[in-house]
C-alpha cells in the first residue's frame, strides 16, 4: 500500500508539473505546433537519463524510485519511460529490440490514434 501511496503522490506532483510547464510555454510561444508538449517530453526525458543512472550508482530505496519514475516522470510524461526503456535495450545489446520499440510506439501509436478517432467519428 506503501508504494501506491508513492507513486499516486509522485503522479501527482508530475501532473500538476506537466500542466504547469506546458502552460507557461504554450503563452510564451503560440504556435500550431504543440512546443507545451514537446518541451514536456524533453525535459522528462533528459530527468530520466539524469536520475537511471544516479539511482543506479547509488542505494536509493526502492520506493523511491517509483516514486521518482513510475510517479512522477509517468504523471509528468510517459514519454520518458519510452525514451529510456529504448536507450537502456540499445545500451545492453539489444538494439534490435530497441528498434522495434522504436517503430512499435510510434507507427503503432499515431495507428491507433487514428483507428480511435475513426471509430469514434463512425459513431457520431
Amino acid at each position: 500500500m506503501y508504494k501506491l501511496v508513492l507513486i499516486a503522490l509522485g503522479g501527482m506532483l508530475g501532473t500538476l508539473c506537466r500542466y504547469g510547464l506546458a502552460t507557461w510555454v504554450e503563452q510564451r510561444a503560440p504556435s500550431q505546433f504543440p512546443y507545451g508538449t514537446a518541451v514536456i517530453n524533453l525535459v522528462g526525458c533528459f530527468v530520466a537519463g539524469l536520475l537511471f543512472p544516479l539511482f543506479e550508482q547509488s542505494s536509493v530505496a526502492p520506493e523511491l524510485r517509483l516514486a521518482v519514475f513510475t510517479g512522477f516522470l509517468g504523471g509528468f510524461t510517459t514519454f520518458s519511460a519510452y525514451g529510456l526503456q529504448t536507450v537502456v535495450l540499445a545500451d545492453g545489446g539489444v538494439l534490435g529490440v530497441a528498434i522495434l520499440n522504436v517503430l512499435v510506439s510510434n507507427a503503432g501509436g499515431l495507428a491507433f490514434v487514428w483507428i480511435g478517432m475513426s471509430l469514434s467519428r463512425a459513431f457520431l
